[in-house]
């Protein structure tokens, strides 16, 4: 892998994350509040890195769940499939450089494309932007924030910063 992916923790270490944010349905005029839970497993040997996305919506008692492979890494791109319930399984592409990194899934047969966006930040979480739609024009909007649980380091023997305790 390129020297540059180790900017990033998030999908090029394995960890746990944790992230919140706001899902907007093109149906309904509220937000609906998310809390959500990513698994990045290790490299396998195939140079294939999996995940899992728990996601839980305020006032929904059921999770969503979504189960991705990271594979064929090149300098600046890769290849990404996503599985869930809803929609099987979808094939897609991304993209990543030093600041961020993203992937989209179009032109398919399950009438379904979207994309995602994650802004590296200066204290090491992501901005996440994403946007889906199915073909009767059901449209889904996300932001969120991203970062590793508590208790979590990517990649350094660093300890978390505490709020409140930066040096000028």
């Amino acid at each position: 892998m390129d020297k540059e992916q180790f900017n990033h923790s998030f999908i090029f270490s394995p960890g746990h994350w944790y992230g919140e944010g706001k899902i907007i349905l093109n149906m309904v005029e509220e937000e609906l509040i998310f809390n959500t839970n990513w698994a990045v497993q290790n490299r396998d040997f195939s140079g294939k890195v999996g995940a899992a996305q728990e996601i839980q919506i305020q006032g929904l008692s059921d999770n969503m769940r979504n189960d991705l492979t990271f594979y064929d890494f090149q300098p600046k791109t890769f290849c990404v499939d996503m599985e869930n319930p809803n929609i099987g399984r979808i094939s897609g592409t991304g993209i990543y450089d030093d600041k961020s990194i993203a992937w989209e899934f179009r032109n398919n047969d399950m009438n379904f494309e979207g994309y995602e966006t994650y802004a590296l930040q200066p204290d090491g979480s992501y901005m996440m932007r994403g946007e889906y739609v199915t073909s009767d024009q059901f449209r889904t909007r996300i932001e969120a924030q991203i970062w590793h649980k508590a208790g979590e380091v990517s990649s350094s023997d660093e300890e978390p910063e505490s709020e409140g305790e930066e040096e000028p």
